[in-house]
């Protein structure tokens, strides 16, 4: 609230507890017997995709995406939830990258920016530990390593196309490339169906690199 303070945004505060009740209770006999897991994080997130693309068609103003190049690459997102928009400013920035330029953001004002000057992004944002806010005390790092671990591995991978014995020699542990590997190629079908966004890396998703949906290769080396 204070970041959209800041910039002048208007909140609007819509409870999503009773919608995603309704919804656990159509599917419960569906769901009888399976335990939750990421299904019921899921719903949430396309409740509140649901909503806000409602917003968007009924005041006429188009919905920005916010998922970063670290979350495309490794499908840590939502598809028609959190993915639900038609265009994604940070697309081809990693996590690390976003921080980077907020920090940067709250000590420069150059002429040409918008927006007020001062900090504008307050510290409990950047310093808050990542999280898809979808279960309680849910973290990033319950899935994935750290982001400075993660960021890294990824542009090697895809940014330098680097093989996995290439990324061991720079000093990773050898499980968690392969697992990394594994996430960037099954999240393939999600990317297709992404956002477009602004291109600032040297290869971005989409006309720089281009894999099919489905496949069985993966590198052995």
């Amino acid at each position: 609230k204070v970041c959209a303070k800041n910039l002048k945004i208007e909140i609007d505060s819509i409870d999503i507890e009773d919608t995603f009740s309704s919804l656990k209770e159509a599917l419960s006999g569906v769901f009888s017997g399976l335990p939750n897991d990421t299904t019921e994080e899921n719903i949430q997130s396309r409740i509140r995709g649901t909503i806000l693309m409602a917003i968007s068609n009924k005041k006429g103003k188009m919905l920005i995406t916010t998922g970063n190049k670290s979350e495309v690459s490794v499908g840590y997102s939502t598809l028609y939830g959190d993915m639900n928009g038609g265009f994604n400013p940070i697309k081809d920035i990693y996590k690390t990258e976003v921080y980077d330029l907020a920090n940067w953001r709250n000590k420069n004002f150059p002429n040409n920016i918008h927006g007020p000057e001062g900090k504008i992004i307050p510290s409990s944002i950047l310093e808050k530990e990542p999280s898809a806010e979808l279960r309680e005390n849910q973290k990033d790092t319950d899935s994935l390593p750290p982001y400075e671990e993660l960021d890294k591995i990824l542009e090697f991978l895809v940014d330098y196309e680097m093989s996995i014995k290439e990324i061991i020699n720079k000093g990773f542990n050898e499980e968690t490339i392969k697992m990394i590997e594994n996430l960037l190629y099954i999240s393939e079908y999600k990317r297709r169906q992404s956002a477009p966004g602004v291109k600032i890396s040297q290869k971005n998703f989409g006309r720089d690199r281009r894999y099919p949906i489905t496949n069985k290769f993966r590198d052995k080396n």
